[in-house]
């Protein structure tokens, strides 16, 4: 009776030890609040290095980011327009490649 007891009790407790690390989840939900999120997104979905974002009214109703990503060993950049509902990229457009400044990521 004592060792069933203690093989069910030894998987919870290792359950249990396992959940107490934190790691940094992707957000999920809600509109992009900021420009740091707002570059995020840009870079992973083109592969650049962003250098600036400003907000822009879309659809009227709707805000979204326009982000100017750097394209390193390219001519041309990329201009995204982010939509902060969906967190995805609304429109793409290419664009004379942007300065990157000196302190780039």
């Amino acid at each position: 009776m004592m060792r069933s007891a203690a093989l069910l009790l030894v998987p919870a407790l290792v359950l249990t030890a396992g959940g107490t690390t934190h790691k940094k989840q992707a957000r999920r939900g809600g509109p992009v609040n900021s420009a740091k999120e707002a570059k995020d997104i840009a870079e992973r979905e083109v592969g650049g290095i962003a250098v600036s974002a400003h907000r822009i009214h879309l659809n009227g109703a709707t805000s979204g980011w326009e982000v100017d990503v750097h394209m390193p060993r390219e001519d041309k950049g990329w201009r995204c327009t982010i939509d902060s509902d969906t967190h995805m990229v609304h429109t793409k457009d290419r664009i004379p490649n942007p300065k990157t400044g000196k302190n780039h990521r």
